[in-house]
C-alpha cells in the first residue's frame, strides 16, 4: 500500500508537535511489511529516500502566507498520483491532500492536531489569509474519508467545530513518543553551558511562543516560586512581535527581581532538550489550548514530573497525583480559551509549581511514574499499527 504524507514540517525544518508526529508516524509506518510511506513536505530540498519537498511559488513572493501556502499544496497535488491513500497534516496541507483525494479518486485522511476555530488569535498573523484557512481546513474536514484526532477531546473539537462531519469518520489514535530518543539522560556539564546551575531546582518550559502555549501566564505564576528556583525558557518562533514584546517584557521584569532566569530562544538539537529536562525538577505545560501535547511526553519519557493545564487532551496524558499534577482552570467557549480568571489561574499554577519544586522526592517519583506511562501507552509501533489499521479499512 501506497501511502503519500502530506505536511508542511518534516525534518530538518520541524518546530511544533505536528511536525514530531509526522516524523515519527513516517520512520513507523516505514518498518511495516506492505508499506510503502512517500512524504511531501514544504521547504527545502531533502535528501531523504521517498521525501519530496516543494518550495513556494515564485510567482507567490509577497503574497499573504495563507496564499503562499495554498501555492505549495497545488504543486503536491499531481505528484499524488498512484498513491491508494494521501494523509495530511494540519491545514497547510490539508488543501493539498483534499485536492489530491478529488483528482485521483482516493481516499483522504486528515489528522487534528489543532483548529483554526479554536485558535482565534492566528488573525494576529494572517489577516485576512486567516479566513484562508479557516476555509481550507473546513472543506478538507468536510470531504476527508477519515479523520484522526489525536485526543478524545480533540474529537469533541472536531465535531463541535463542523457538525456536519460524519462522528463515525472521526477516530481517536493518540499521539506518541519515541522512549528511545527520549530519554533521562544526566548531562551536568552540558547543562551548564546552556547557562543553568543543575544543583539548583529548575521548572523548565518548552515551546513556541505563541498564545495557545500560555508562556506569559507561566511567566506571571513564576513571580510567585521561591527566590532559589530557576526558570529554564526554551520558547522560540513568536507568532507575532506584539506577543514577542510582551513576553521579553515579563522575561525582563523576572530577571530584575531574581536570579536563574535563562531563556534560550533558539531551537535547540534534541540532546540539549533531554539534558535540560533530565536535569529538571518539573516541566511546565501552562497551554490554554492543547489538543494532546506531545511536548508532556517528551518530559514524561525524561522522568520529568509535569504540572500542565486541565484542558484539551492533557489529561489523557497526565494524570493528576501519579505523574504530576493539573491545573483547573475556566475557560471562554468562544474559541479563545482564555481563562475567564486569569489571576485565579495564575495562582493555581503558581501554587502547584511550589509544591513541586519543594518536595523533590515526590517530583521524582511523578517523574518515574511518567516515563512508565509513556513507556505503556504511547509508543509508536503500536499507533502506527492502529493508523494502518483505519487505512485498510478507507481503500
Amino acid at each position: 500500500m501506497r501511502i503519500d504524507v502530506l505536511s508542511k514540517e518534516y525534518p530538518p525544518e520541524v518546530y511544533g508537535g505536528a511536525g514530531v508526529h509526522v516524523a515519527e508516524l513516517v520512520r513507523a509506518l516505514r518498518v511495516l511489511p506492505d508499506v510503502d510511506a512517500r512524504v511531501r513536505c514544504f521547504g527545502a530540498p531533502r535528501s531523504e529516500p521517498g521525501t519530496t519537498a516543494y518550495a513556494e511559488p515564485d510567482s507567490l513572493a509577497g503574497a499573504n502566507p495563507a496564499i503562499r501556502t495554498l501555492g505549495v499544496d497545488l504543486a503536491m497535488v499531481d505528484d499524488c498520483d498512484g498513491a491508494d491513500l494521501v494523509h495530511s497534516h494540519t491545514w497547510y496541507a490539508n488543501m493539498a491532500g483534499h485536492l489530491a483525494g478529488l483528482m485521483h479518486g482516493i481516499p483522504h485522511v486528515v489528522s487534528a492536531h489543532s483548529l483554526e476555530p479554536m485558535r482565534p488569535w492566528k488573525a494576529e498573523q494572517l489577516g485576512g489569509g486567516y479566513a484562508l484557512s479557516s476555509w481550507a481546513e473546513r472543506t478538507a474536514y468536510e470531504g476527508a474519508a477519515g479523520i484522526v484526532a489525536v485526543s478524545a477531546a480533540m474529537r469533541d473539537d472536531v465535531l463541535r467545530s463542523y457538525p456536519s462531519v460524519d462522528p463515525a469518520r472521526v477516530h481517536v489514535v493518540h499521539n506518541g513518543i519515541d522512549t528511545t530518543e527520549w530519554a533521562p539522560v544526566a548531562d551536568p556539564d552540558r547543562v551548564r553551558a546552556l547557562g543553568v546551575d543543575p544543583d539548583r531546582p529548575s521548572v523548565i518550559f518548552v515551546g513556541r511562543i505563541t498564545r495557545q502555549k500560555g508562556l506569559p501566564l507561566f511567566l506571571r505564576a513564576a513571580a510567585a516560586l521561591p527566590p532559589h528556583v530557576q526558570l529554564v525558557l526554551c520558547a522560540g518562533a513568536p507568532d507575532t512581535p506584539e506577543i514577542e514584546a510582551e513576553v521579553r517584557g515579563l522575561v525582563d521584569d523576572l530577571a530584575a527581581s531574581r536570579s536563574g532566569v535563562v531563556w534560550i530562544a533558539e531551537m535547540l538539537p534534541r540532546p540539549d532538550v533531554v539534558a535540560l529536562l533530565t536535569a529538571a525538577t518539573v516541566f511546565a505545560c501552562p497551554s490554554i489550548y492543547e489538543p494532546l501535547g506531545i511536548v508532556n511526553l517528551e518530559a514524561m519519557a525524561c522522568e520529568t514530573a509535569v504540572v500542565a493545564t486541565a484542558t484539551g487532551g492533557i489529561p489523557e496524558v497526565v494524570v493528576d497525583g501519579e505523574t504530576g499534577w493539573l491545573v483547573p482552570i475556566e475557560q471562554a467557549t468562544d474559541g479563545t480559551g482564555t481563562p475567564l480568571d486569569p489571576e485565579r489561574y495564575v495562582a493555581d499554577l503558581a501554587a502547584a509549581l511550589t509544591d513541586a519544586v519543594s518536595d523533590p522526592g515526590r517530583a521524582r517519583a511523578y517523574g518515574a511514574a511518567g516515563r512508565r506511562r509513556a513507556e505503556e501507552s504511547f509508543s509508536w509501533g503500536s499507533i502506527a499499527a492502529r493508523t494502518l489499521d483505519l487505512y485498510r479499512s478507507l481503500t
